[in-house]
């Protein structure tokens, strides 16, 4: 046998080997369906929880407003890293 036939034999049994792995370790969902709609839900959490900021997202603004305010040059290097 060439060794293109050899290694696509080995690249089969690898494939096989590998799909039994996965079913055994990942075995088929047997009740996939919703119990119900979640859409009611989601909108009911959205309603409840304002929006918070935290003290330190505020400190984290506020800090990098002084550092462009202090480095002006910083600007072009923070847009290209977006």
């Amino acid at each position: 046998m060439s060794d293109e036939t050899t290694n696509k034999m080995t690249h089969q049994e690898n494939d096989k080997e590998l799909q039994a792995l996965l079913k055994r370790e990942f075995p088929a969902i047997q009740n996939a369906e919703l119990q119900c709609d979640l859409w009611p839900q989601m909108l009911r959490r959205l309603d409840a929880q304002p929006l918070r900021v935290p003290w330190f997202d505020w400190a984290l603004a506020a800090a990098l407003a002084a550092a462009l305010l202090f480095f002006p040059g910083a600007i072009p290097a923070l847009l290209y890293q977006l």
